[in-house]
């Protein structure tokens, strides 16, 4: 189960498409959302991340940033960036540390035996860290409520 609504943010480090880390805790001071997809190039993720990329001028007005986190190397997601116009950071999390620490591991992925990726699952974390809205699809083929992550964004 993802976790808890009130509960801090798990900090991390990741690599961006570029090789370069990203560290959650940078983005103090402003919300973030924090969306989970299982893997680049697959329908429902480029739809997903499509959506927030399409929503940017208005996440951009409530100082929301937008990060996506997949295993999928930084190859993968630099490629996907650029086939799909993405300018928030992909973040590699190829080792599944972080997705781990957020509980939102989704073992056999695709039907695949050893295949672990992630959860469809969307985090709001507000300007302290603090989680405060949680979107978990009830499974990888559905995308999430765009409309109450923007809402939960907006409020705080």
């Amino acid at each position: 189960m993802a976790l808890a609504l009130g509960s801090t943010a798990p900090d991390f480090t990741l690599l961006d498409a570029h090789k370069q880390p990203v560290t959650l805790s940078s983005f103090r001071g402003q919300t973030v959302i924090l969306a989970f997809f299982p893997a680049a190039f697959s329908g429902v993720c480029t739809a997903e991340l499509c959506s927030f990329q399409n929503a940017m001028q208005r996440l951009n007005g409530m100082a929301a940033q937008v990060l996506a986190v997949s295993a999928d190397l930084p190859f993968a997601n630099a490629a996907f960036a650029a086939a799909n116009n993405l300018t928030f950071p992909l973040l590699s999390d190829w080792n599944l540390s972080t997705i781990n620490s957020y509980d939102v591991a989704l073992p056999n992925f695709a039907g695949i035996e050893g295949l672990t990726r992630s959860v469809r699952a969307t985090f709001v974390i507000d300007a302290e860290g603090v989680i405060r809205h949680v979107d978990v699809t009830p499974n990888p083929g559905v995308e999430p409520n765009y409309d109450d992550i923007y809402a939960a964004a907006e409020s705080i």
